[in-house]
């Protein structure tokens, strides 16, 4: 048992083995590929798409924007809008008792009238933030605010021009800055109960209670070696055409607000005309304004500060990766997966829909991880290497398996030749060669005897060669056995038996000459569970066992040649009384049978019986229907 399973397992090595290797390369090939960035433009495609295409969520109101648009512009009657509109405008939100107020225009230069009372605004509002510039080209905040109420409105863009991610805090010549996002979270967050801290799990990480900010990092997600300078992250937009409540400069003038909507909340200000030109390039998302692919600042500002807050106070994902080993045992496992469905899939449309209903599960499992939890997991590789070992390595087996069909079915003629010729001419060719060894007869009577010997040995041979010129359907449901004699396998098993009985028993074998008894039941069986193949065993195995009989049982005068059932086997068993032995050393054919019996899953038997006489058995069991 233990030798039939180590057998099945090393068979299963060499047919894996054929895939493994082809495989592995393209596993190879898509990790070298994704490590040196030529992926990076498709796994940003299907990252943007998995956020654009999220169910649409709740406005925040916790956060309230007032956008200076074209209207409010033309208004007013001029761009920059004057000093003494922005004091009016912070002095009447400031009346409305929010939580934390945010400019997010640049105030470093004096635009009259009205410089003065901006600057006494500045001076007596307290939650105020405003905004500089401090990464690569500096512009100076407004000069009347201490530092503590200044904020950088930096933003890092990919190499294709799109916004992803949120630089929240980075190191200055003078001192470390944090952008406005960070400086408005804070303050609505620590009235809370929340302050900013370092991480724990990374302590360069940005910390609110146990709220960890998932730092981005140089090869975080579809990234590869990408400058992660400061404290990034990657920026979950909220999803939705409505995502904050909009005010204009004119509705705020007029009054047409509700003053909840600004009491305890974040206000933020800043431009939504699109003649300024203040927007970022961004696919996850669209704008206020119907650009498509285009987001404001002060729209940038309200969502970094919306994941903040929400994450902390509604446990709504950020957006975070694996580690590098677990993104790539990710692909290799996929990869891995594709040679299996190659291997195990027979047919190539069988595979054709595995693969792409396994490439379906993977998308939706990819955009539910990111929908539910906000991990962002390598597709674009995965599906790659999936599909291109599913697809390719099927090819591969396919051409394995028709390979190995061939050979096997070489084989086999090779088997069934050797078969034929073995129980035949060998036969004829081995009682001429014992003729001539026992000097039993002169060279005068032995010379005929020989030349009726040869005469046979080359009919049997033709008649051979015939066999072979038949087709090859005809040969495979065939039985030759000499003279011409072709038996239909197709046929009853007991009856295909019976035939090789009977035309054996009546060939020119010396033993058979003192036979006195033949006992011979044949019983009918169920042989839906023989394949053909199984069939001809079951007659060489016969037609062998009778051969031995009339080569070596001298003295014979009995035999019992039997195919019954009994307690569940089938037994196909030959006995003799005659004085053969039994050699030591296994010959073909004995392989051949013990090799038909683990087939079967029975027992094979050649032994001799006491005081004379030889027992060659072969039994099977009989199957359970619906078992074999």
């Amino acid at each position: 048992m233990q030798a039939e399973l180590w057998r099945i397992i090393k068979e299963q090595i060499i047919i894996w083995r054929v895939g493994l290797l082809p495989g592995m390369t393209v596993i190879a090939l898509v990790i070298i590929t994704r490590f040196s960035g030529h992926m990076q433009s498709l796994e940003w495609l299907a990252y943007d798409n998995f956020l654009r295409i999220r169910p649409t969520e709740p406005i925040d109101e916790r956060i309230v924007i007032v956008g200076i648009n074209e209207e409010d512009i033309q208004s007013v009657g001029t761009y920059p809008i004057p000093d003494k509109e922005i004091a009016a405008l912070l002095r009447k939100l400031n009346s409305l008792a929010p939580r934390v107020i945010g400019l997010d225009i640049v105030k470093d230069l004096p635009v009259e009238p009205g410089h003065a009372e901006l600057i006494s605004a500045f001076r007596d509002i307290k939650n105020l933030f405003a905004i500089e510039k401090v990464l690569p080209e500096k512009i100076a905040p407004p000069p009347i605010l201490p530092s503590e109420q200044v904020c950088f409105a930096d933003q890092i863009i990919d190499a294709d021009g799109k916004l992803r991610r949120s630089l929240l805090g980075t190191p200055t010549d003078k001192e470390y800055k944090f952008s406005l996002s960070v400086c408005l979270a804070k303050t609505y967050l620590a009235k809370e109960g929340y302050s900013l801290e370092n991480g724990i799990r990374d302590p360069e990480a940005m910390r609110f209670g146990n709220i960890e900010l998932p730092r981005f990092l140089p090869n975080s997600g579809g990234y590869v070696r990408t400058d992660a300078g400061g404290v990034q992250i990657l920026l979950n937009f909220r999803s939705g055409s409505k995502r904050f409540r909009i005010l204009s400069l004119n509705d705020i003038k007029n009054g047409r607000y509700q003053p909840q909507w600004i009491r305890d909340r974040i206000a933020i200000i800043g431009v939504t005309a699109p003649s300024v030109k203040d927007f970022i390039t961004t696919s996850a998302v669209t704008s206020i304004q119907p650009a498509e692919g285009r987001i404001y600042g002060v729209e940038l500002q309200a969502h970094t500060s919306s994941a903040i807050i929400s994450a902390v106070l509604n446990s709504r994902p950020l957006l975070n990766t694996w580690t590098d080993y677990w993104e790539y045992a990710w692909i290799i496992s996929w990869g891995i997966l594709g040679i299996a469905f190659a291997r195990l899939t027979k047919s190539p449309w069988r595979n054709l829909v595995a693969v792409v209903i396994a490439s379906i599960i993977l998308t939706i499992v990819s955009y539910l991880l990111l929908l539910l939890w906000g991990l962002w997991v390598p597709l674009i590789p995965a599906i790659l290497v999936f599909n291109l070992n599913g697809f390719t390595m099927t090819a591969l087996y396919q051409y394995d398996q028709a390979l190995r069909s061939r050979i096997e079915a070489r084989q086999a003629l090779i088997e069934r030749t050797f078969e034929t010729i073995h129980n035949g001419p060998l036969q004829t060719l081995a009682k001429a060669l014992k003729r001539i060894r026992e000097h039993d007869l002169s060279p005068e009577e032995l010379l005929p005897v020989l030349e009726k010997d040869l005469e046979k040995l080359n009919y049997e041979l033709r008649g051979i060669y015939e066999f072979l010129q038949r087709e090859p359907l005809t040969q495979d449901r065939s039985l030759y056995l000499g003279k011409g004699l072709l038996l239909n396998l197709q046929e009853p098993i007991h009856t295909v038996l019976y035939q090789v009985y009977d035309h054996t028993l009546q060939r020119e074998f010396s033993c058979f000459n003192t036979l006195r008894i033949k006992i011979v039941t044949f019983d009918p069986i169920d042989d839906y569970h023989l394949s053909i193949d199984q069939k001809r065993g079951l007659c060489r195995f016969l037609e062998e066992a009778l051969c031995n009989v009339g080569k070596h049982a001298t003295g014979v005068t009995r035999l019992e040649v039997s195919c019954t059932q009994n307690e569940g086997w089938y037994t196909l068993k030959i006995v003799d009384d005659g004085l053969g032995s039994i050699s030591a050393k296994e010959g073909r054919g004995t392989q051949q049978f013990r090799d038909l019996a683990r087939q079967l899953r029975g027992k094979f038997t050649r032994s001799p019986l006491s005081p004379r006489g030889t027992l060659c058995e072969l039994s099977w069991p009989v199957p359970k229907l619906g078992f074999w």
